[in-house]
């Protein structure tokens, strides 16, 4: 299946307790994303962090459309609750929209086979 790879960034408040708590709940994700996440045809997905940046790498499915996944998003209300939490940890990139909290990153290099 032929699968399509999406790469955001975004950061946390820089507080170390902060940060853990943030990895804590990431460590336990709850079943109700995990589901929202697959039904909207991610198939993969990977968060990394490095200091207080976060990167998150996605594959999707050919089903995956970000306006659609946005749309089932703000009619979850598990979504929407998982959502707020995490602003408690989250900030925005310095040159983010308004609400605006994962940047897609642009791909700059790839190693060729």
């Amino acid at each position: 299946m032929k699968t399509t790879r999406y790469c955001f960034a975004c950061d946390l408040k820089d507080d170390q307790q902060l940060i853990a708590e943030y990895d804590a709940y990431h460590k336990a994700v709850w079943p109700e994303i995990l589901k929202s996440i697959k039904d909207a045809g991610i198939s993969d997905m990977e968060i990394y962090r490095c200091g207080n940046r976060l990167f998150m790498i996605m594959e999707t499915t050919p089903e995956y459309n970000p306006e659609r996944k946005k749309q089932m998003d703000l009619s979850n209300p598990k979504v929407q609750e998982w959502e707020n939490l995490m602003w408690n940890y989250q900030q925005a990139l310095p040159f983010a929209n308004p609400g605006e909290k994962w940047i897609a990153m642009k791909q700059i290099f790839k190693l060729a086979n």
